[in-house]
């Protein structure tokens, strides 16, 4: 599609797929998403992004990213059908991290049926410089239908540019107060204010108006900003992002680009992947009092968030979806009760092995910045993968990133394999979910 131009689309779910090709000097970019009534969100809730990844509607979710074949993609899920009537247009923008749109090169949009595939809307964007942050297309009502329009519309000011545009607010970084300059020259102190003078006391009257009603507290603004982990910075204090309170909420998503029906391949990869592909997000973790234990599906291990371990599996999930899929809750109002967390993931069925699956954990914490980070390339036949490494060191919260393909010895479990590796020291017997 041309810049400017437009097309129908159907009222259903849309997968909306940001795309790029990577390669040494491309930054990261992410995708997002605003909806508007008369042009401007009705509260920051309609801002759709990594750090709130879902509206509340359900219409718009942001479904993660994927790094495979030199090309890296993030996207968002929009079902047309689902969007409220009050909604005029959702606007689908991008926004990159460390760099300019003009060092990301074949940046497009495309718009798929999410059920059948069919592409219905594609938009190739060029021609980019100075600018973070793009509009790529929106949706919009027009005559009871839904229309795509390519926009191409380029900011400089990067995400938060975009989203203050749209009437989002944005929490702004707090800054400490400069300490005085030891050069200057102290500034004498003022006379004291003078005695507040004594309250007047109205007598009562039946014409007395009621005190006015306290103002309501201010919303609470967005926090634009995320930490993503890779192998040359792998790891993060939760203290230091102000991230140790309240809940931490560890997500697995992922998608299986290629099925298989066999075991191996040329190249010797185990790539047995189905559709019946069942993963198991669990964690093991150790207490302060030395306390050991596991959070699994298997053997209705979930866990308890207000008691020990504070640490709760949601649920058992077969899509890989954000909306759902594979979720761990961790309390860290209990953070001096917890020493360390192991997240891991295991193959319950319908694989053999990790090979092409595109895996992406985020970790988001209530009070904090989101964390996240992609798995590697497995090419060893793995049914266990070590995630994350959560340690309190001396009430400093450490969030690790181990992406770490694990190999059981044969008939060792997935569970006995990743406490080896880690020197958990518990004892193992069968379970079944």
């Amino acid at each position: 599609m041309p810049k400017g131009s437009n097309t129908p689309v159907p009222t259903t779910a849309l997968r909306v797929e940001l795309g790029w090709r990577s390669g040494p000097g491309v930054p990261d970019a992410d995708a997002s998403a605003l909806l508007l009534v008369g042009g401007k969100v009705r509260s920051d809730a309609d801002f759709v992004f990594y750090n709130q990844p879902a509206h509340s509607s359900g219409a718009v979710r942001h479904e993660g990213k994927r790094d495979a074949d030199g090309r890296v993609t993030d996207t968002l899920l929009v079902d047309l059908a689902r969007v409220e009537p009050a909604i005029e247009t959702v606007v689908l923008a991008a926004s990159t991290d460390g760099g300019t749109f003009a060092q990301v090169p074949d940046l497009y949009i495309e718009v798929r049926d999410d059920a059948g595939g069919t592409v219905a809307a594609r938009f190739d964007s060029t021609g980019a410089t100075v600018e973070t942050a793009f509009v790529l297309g929106e949706f919009y009502r027009r005559q009871g239908a839904w229309k795509f329009r390519a926009v191409g519309q380029g900011y400089g000011s990067g995400l938060e540019g975009l989203a203050t545009d749209f009437g989002i607010t944005v929490d702004e970084p707090q800054h400490a107060a400069p300490s005085p300059d030891p050069r200057t020259v102290p500034v004498p102190p003022t006379a004291p204010d003078p005695a507040p003078a004594p309250p007047v006391t109205v007598p009562p009257s039946v014409h007395q108006a009621p005190p006015p009603p306290p103002p309501a507290p201010p919303a609470t603004p967005v926090r634009l900003t995320k930490v993503t982990l890779t192998k040359a910075a792998p790891s993060v204090s939760l203290t230091k992002q102000g991230g140790t309170t309240g809940v931490m909420r560890v997500n697995l998503n992922w998608e299986v680009r290629k099925q298989f029906s066999g075991w191996g391949s040329k190249r010797g990869r185990a790539v047995a992947l189905h559709n019946d592909l069942d993963l198991d997000l669990c964690a093991l973790f150790e207490l302060a009092d030395g306390r050991k234990g596991v959070v699994q599906a298997l053997g209705n291990a979930f866990g308890a968030l207000h008691q020990p371990p504070y640490i709760h599996l949601d649920g058992d999930d077969r899509t890989g979806a954000l909306s759902s899929g594979e979720n761990l809750t961790i309390n860290l109002d209990h953070r001096n009760d917890l020493r360390r967390v192991l997240v891991f993931v295991t193959i319950y069925e319908g694989a053999r092995s990790f090979a092409d699956l595109h895996a992406t954990v985020t970790l988001q914490p209530q009070y904090g910045a989101a964390i996240d980070f992609s798995l590697d390339e497995c090419t060893v036949p793995s049914t266990v993968c070590a995630l994350a490494l959560i340690t309190n060191n001396g009430g400093d919260l450490i969030v690790q990133r181990e992406a770490r393909y694990l190999v059981p010895d044969r008939g060792v479990s997935p569970q006995r394999t990743v406490d080896r590796a880690y020197g958990w020291g518990m004892n193992w017997t069968p379970g079944r979910k």
